[in-house]
């Protein structure tokens, strides 16, 4: 907001002079009529007229910079709020995801931020223009005729009471509309992505009942706050009018006495139309206000909230390169005090294979994603490389993890994009660091006669390669090959050719063209293409047939070589080739050993 101070200092100087020309206009009608009465020549006519041509030329330019300013202003502090918003959002946990409605922080994101920015902009300029009309007028009714303005006034506390009242309603209904459309954001949002499911189960028509009364009660809301408004500036307009009209009344009859001249009674009802604009805008600012503040309500209360996951008591620079041993120490976590993971203790090496099996909820798929922090581990539990994860930066954690989920997200787009979609974070994060190979000779950031332990790197400059990240004069061309690799690592390559237009094909949306299988096999070809140090598969080859699987495996098998592999499965056979097989069991590592010693 700071930013913009001097923008918004600009569009009220501009307020000023609109409105002081726009309220001078009045004096020299008045002085024109007076002179008409008396009698006056032409060129003197032709002064007053071009006098008041000047002054609609200059109002207009000013009103024009005024709105162009202070509204632009607006719209760029609503462009920064969404980023800003959407920053947010990226840093919340996953728990806060699950516990929260898509739907429901679109519409924050939306029609919320909107209300913020018409209570910002709008309404700080008309809030400035009444205020200044308001003053300026009253002071010239004042200086013609102070006891035909105060019968003017009688109607003010009318209109002070409704605006009291109906704001206070207006507030109250109009966060009640909110909430209702951020339900109908959401249940379309929720129809929509499940629309191969509704189909499926012939659910179309009930899925059309839920919205149709979710959209009901939305519209029930709006006619509710239509009849609050319906009464609220009809009120307002015939309060005011009741003012001009006792004006009118005795304006007129002043006139006739010769206690004022005809034409400062023009000016004073001139004036007196100018004031009851303050008052109905200071209504319509009123709405505004009162919808803004329910808006930016709603808005605090996701970006108050907490990043649970952050960058804290970092022990390590971002140029350190993980080797990728694993240690789980005694490691005890649960959702929402029911316990899943108990007492849990285990060593991986750096460069083994291990494989996670267990029945269903044993523990498996939340032991992995404490490794990667997508949920946080409690202090003291969870190693790499002789490091607490909790004490490494996010960006070189997650950089050196290809994590392949239960379920794989595909964005709507082509399938090259799909794949490199963790090479682009690389090129993007430039200097950030990502994890290297293990066994450089001189490896930066690593203590000499310790492998094992990072140090922050001092060597002034030094950052990863960027070439490996895919940057450079032959970036695009290294993009493509890594694309092209993971592919065929993945078993995707055969596909491909068939696909209409190759790795340029669109997937669509959660990539709905796309056989279970071929999401699969696209989601661990994009954690391949980020050569991670760490491979993560969490039943990620369940929907791939055991001939393909085994191709996979063989394949992936030469590419993690020295690397750290972790594979969770239901299936035999991806897993016997596991250096080490954990069996868990209601959140404890029951067995463990070969496939053979099993």
């Amino acid at each position: 907001m700071l930013r913009y101070r001097q923008a918004f200092l600009v569009g009220l100087v501009c307020v000023v002079i609109t409105q002081g020309v726009a309220l001078a206009s009045p004096m020299v009608l008045r002085y024109a009529i007076d002179d008409l009465t008396r009698g006056v020549t032409r060129a003197k006519l032709i002064e007053y007229a071009t006098l008041l041509l000047g002054i609609g030329i200059v109002g207009g330019l000013f009103r024009y910079l005024m709105r162009r300013i202070l509204i632009g202003a607006s719209r760029d502090i609503e462009y920064d709020m969404r980023n800003d918003f959407f920053a947010h959002l990226e840093k919340l946990p996953l728990a806060y995801f699950q516990s929260h409605r898509t739907g429901d922080l679109m519409s924050r994101a939306t029609n919320d931020l909107n209300a913020v920015r018409m209570m910002i902009g709008p309404s700080v300029m008309y809030s400035a223009n009444t205020m200044l009309t308001f003053v300026v007028a009253l002071a010239m009714m004042l200086a013609i005729d102070p006891w035909l303005t105060l019968l003017s006034l009688i109607p003010l506390p009318f209109v002070s009471i409704s605006v009291w009242y109906f704001g206070s309603e207006i507030h109250k209904r109009f966060e009640q509309i909110q909430a209702q459309l951020s339900e109908v954001s959401a249940v379309t949002q929720e129809a929509l992505s499940g629309a191969r499911v509704v189909r499926a189960y012939r659910q179309e028509a009930a899925e059309m009942e839920r919205f149709r009364k979710s959209n009901e009660e939305y519209l029930r809301r709006n006619r509710r706050l239509i009849v609050l408004q319906g009464f609220f500036f009809p009120s307002m307009s015939f309060f005011l009018g009741l003012g001009a009209l006792l004006v009118l009344w005795l304006g007129s009859r002043e006139v006739i006495r010769g206690r004022i001249t005809l034409g400062q009674f023009v000016a004073f009802n001139a004036y007196l139309t100018m004031l009851a604009w303050p008052m109905i805008a200071f209504g319509w600012v009123t709405n505004m206000l009162q919808r803004g503040m329910a808006s930016w309500k709603r808005m605090l209360e996701i970006l108050d909230t907490e990043p649970a996951i952050a960058d804290r008591g970092l022990r390590i620079a971002d140029s350190w390169s993980i080797r990728g041993a694993i240690e789980f120490r005694d490691l005890v976590f649960g959702f929402n005090g029911t316990p899943v993971l108990n007492h849990v203790s285990a060593k991986i090496e750096a460069g083994q294979t291990v494989a996670l099996v267990g029945v269903t909820g044993s523990g498996k798929s939340t032991l992995i994603s404490l490794l990667a922090r997508l949920h946080d581990p409690p202090p003291g539990t969870v190693f790499i490389d002789g490091v607490d994860v909790r004490e490494m930066p996010l960006a070189v954690l997650r950089g050196a993890i290809g994590f392949v989920p239960q379920e794989p997200f595909l964005f709507s787009d082509t399938l090259a994009d799909n794949v490199a979609f963790g090479l682009d974070a690389i090129a993007g994060a430039g200097e950030a660091g990502r994890a290297g190979r293990a066994g450089q000779a001189g490896q930066p950031g690593r203590a000499d006669g310790d492998p094992g332990r990072p140090v922050l790197d001092t060597r002034e400059g030094y950052c990863p390669s960027a070439s490996a990240a895919g940057v450079g004069p032959r970036g695009n061309q290294e993009r493509h090959d890594r694309i092209v690799h993971a592919a065929s690592v993945a078993r995707l390559d055969k596909d491909v050719e068939d696909f209409p237009k190759g790795y340029e094909t669109m997937v669509g949306e959660r990539g709905i063209t796309l056989s279970g299988g071929q999401k699969q096999r696209t989601a661990l070809a994009r954690a391949i293409a980020i050569d991670p140090r760490i491979l993560i598969l969490d039943d990620a080859l369940s929907a791939v047939d055991t001939y393909t699987e085994e191709e996979i495996l063989s394949r992936l098998r030469d590419v993690m070589r020295e690397r750290t592999s972790i594979i969770v499965s239901h299936r035999i056979s991806t897993v016997r080739d596991a250096d080490q097989i954990f069996v868990l069991d209601q959140g404890r590592i029951f067995e463990r050993g070969t496939h053979d010693e099993l």
